[in-house]
């Protein structure tokens, strides 16, 4: 067996998910509830019952890549050589990783708290990571002079998820600006900024930074999953500078050959309609200010949410988060995330989802606000 794969820990948020319960309210998974247009899947079937479901080339239907490029407009990325098609983004961040660093002497740096696949990533390569945690105090907001310090002599690329997941924090573009300049500054080997868009339709706020329109070094991943509630389709894309797609397009060519033919047509079905990334947008937006006013009625301290459908919410001081997520679903009927699978400085907070309906979200809140009550009443006692 691979010594590598042996040392990596299997994921706790799906071993916490695993237990849910037929009654369970479930805030767990980052998975939408809501149904995908069929359109865009009556679009894909007719596609291949006219011409079957052959191998696209490696890189991704080139229809598809170009409508993905210029679709985001980002500078120097507005054509189908800056896109390669994969499954999911998963797959795309993986590759990214695998193509960019060199684990004899290269370093990542990852910003947390983070999704924890950008750490195991880099261990089953062998490559060296660190992570830089951004204050708790400042509700996990992203603060480019903390992650600048962070970086190391053998660093070469930072990775971060923004609207994030596990903390719906967004990047803004002063800060997104002020970490840029920090890196053209730095004399040697550029360092890569790899931004993980994934929530990138999710986003409740107008001053989101996006690095691939403001620094040249960006490598950007994103995948249909969250804006279209296509999960289960595993497609996704890295967008990026020519040459490094061209390597990028290797690695993803031996790993996959290519991505599924019928998830490819669904996708530019999505990128030829007007408005197709924004289908769910306005759900989640409507959904956010029901959430807020039962975060608000619970009394709970959490972090609002500025993207993603994602919100932290604060145990009482001395709660292991893991020990809490096992009580509530036990006790209480609810699934929610222990913070610490995100990193050590999400110890004693929980991550909930709020894609089920209102009505179970605001239900799970406020179980969770009881937990809590009586959870900080024993502390007391002791």
């Amino acid at each position: 067996m691979n010594p590598r794969v042996l040392n990596i820990s299997a994921s706790l948020i799906r071993e916490i998910a695993s237990k849910k319960r037929a009654s369970s309210i479930d805030l767990g998974l980052g998975e939408p509830t809501l149904r995908p247009r069929r359109e865009h899947l009556e679009h894909a079937l007719r596609h291949v019952s006219e011409h079957g479901l052959r191998y696209t080339p490696n890189a991704g239907d080139s229809a598809l890549r170009d409508r993905i490029a210029r679709h985001y407009s980002y500078p120097d990325r507005e054509h189908s050589r800056n896109v390669c098609v994969t499954v999911g983004s998963q797959e795309a961040m993986y590759v990214v990783l695998k193509t960019l660093l060199d684990p004899s002497h290269d370093e990542l740096l990852i910003v947390e708290p983070a999704f924890p696949s950008y750490a195991k990533m880099a261990a089953l390569e062998g490559t060296a990571a660190r992570s830089v945690a951004m204050s708790r105090d400042e509700d996990f907001a992203f603060d480019p002079e903390r992650i600048a310090a962070a970086i190391g002599e053998r660093t070469r690329a930072i990775v971060l998820c923004s609207p994030c997941n596990p903390t719906a924090r967004v990047v803004s573009l002063a800060a997104a600006e002020t970490l840029a300049r920090a890196l053209e500054r730095r004399e040697g080997d550029p360092i890569w900024i790899v931004h993980d868009e994934i929530y990138r339709e999710q986003t409740f706020t107008e001053s989101a930074g996006y690095f691939a329109q403001i620094y040249a070094h960006t490598i950007v991943t994103n995948s249909l999953s969250k804006s279209n509630a296509l999960t289960g389709l595993r497609l996704g894309w890295i967008l990026g500078p020519a040459d490094f797609v061209a390597q990028a397009i290797k690695v993803h060519a031996w790993a996959t050959s290519c991505a599924d033919t019928f998830a490819q047509h669904v996708a530019l079905d999505v990128f030829n309609t007007p408005g197709g990334l924004q289908e769910h947008a306005a759900w989640y937006r409507e959904r956010r200010v029901e959430l807020l006013a039962a975060l608000r009625e619970s009394g709970l301290r959490f972090v609002a949410p500025e993207g993603a459908f994602y919100v932290c919410v604060r145990l009482p001081d001395g709660t292991p988060s893991h020990r809490a997520a096992e009580e509530l679903i036990e006790r209480h009927d609810v699934v929610a995330i222990p913070g610490v699978a995100f990193g050590q400085c999400m110890e004693g907070w929980l991550r909930l989802s709020w894609v089920a309906p209102a009505e179970r979200v605001r239900e799970g809140i406020l179980r969770i606000a009881d937990y809590c009550r009586n959870r900080a009443q024993a502390i007391q006692t002791v």
